[in-house]
């Protein structure tokens, strides 16, 4: 079965993950005795990792594997704890980000992870996006690779608000070079030139913000990469983004 689509893993990257799944679970997936499970371990993991990446419903996942949709419940449930143990050591510490970060040159962009779930959560709204979700900000460096990502907030902040209580700005502050979009204007990156009121920008100043922009790019696309996994736009996360920031002072 061809699922590096559904699960955003080649089969050397499935085999790697399937050998630190193997190594947290507290005993065989398949004991010597007793009944056999019905799913290979291989086949849990991509489960899990199918519905964290893109959200499938639990009722088809059964029909493409041939179970109960009771089994894929628990399959979820109990794997992806595991999963999530196992990538832990994959995950950059502060100190760790700090290091890599000092002296480089890096990029910084905001997005929005749109949500259904936002009734009776107003401040979701983005008026920059015209729709719902949480705000998180992602740093790179200039080839595209993830240094760090916020935790969610409000849709309805602005993405310097974002930045400023997600604690990046001392994290970007030991970076030699920062490249921003404009609505990071005036926290020390490099951004964008802005039209004058009533004027235009000159040849020069348009040349140096296409130059901006296409160095930017890594960033783009790994904001792009990490809203593949649709878990970021279900009632959980939402819920999660709602707990972590409150009223949304």
């Amino acid at each position: 079965m061809r699922l590096h689509r559904t699960i955003g893993l080649d089969k050397e990257q499935l085999d790697e993950l399937q050998e630190l799944v193997e190594d947290e679970l507290p005993e065989p997936w398949n004991k010597s005795i007793g009944r056999p499970r019905e799913l290979s371990l291989r086949e849990a993991i991509t489960i899990a990792v199918a519905y964290l990446r893109r959200n499938i419903v639990q009722d088809v996942l059964a029909d493409i594997f041939g179970v109960s949709q009771r089994m894929i419940s628990e399959t979820i449930t109990t794997l992806t704890p595991v999963i999530s143990r196992a990538m832990e050591p994959e995950v950059r510490s502060a100190d760790e980000a700090a290091e890599y970060v000092k002296g480089a040159r890096c990029l910084v962009d905001g997005s929005l992870a749109p949500c259904w779930s936002w009734a009776g959560q107003r401040q979701l709204w983005s008026g920059k996006h015209g729709t719902t979700g949480h705000n998180f900000q992602v740093i790179t460096d200039m080839a595209g690779n993830v240094i760090a990502i916020s935790a969610p907030f409000a849709g309805s902040w602005h993405d310097v608000h974002a930045l400023n209580e997600s604690g990046f700005t001392d994290l970007l502050a030991l970076a030699g070079t920062t490249f921003g979009d404009k609505g990071y204007a005036g926290r020390g990156f490099i951004t964008p030139m802005r039209k004058p009121p009533g004027g235009e920008l000159l040849l020069r100043e348009h040349e140096l913000n296409a130059e901006i922009a296409s160095l930017r790019a890594p960033v783009e696309r790994a904001i792009a990469n990490v809203k593949a996994w649709r878990i970021l736009h279900t009632e959980g996360y939402s819920a999660s983004c709602v707990e972590m920031q409150g009223d949304y002072r």
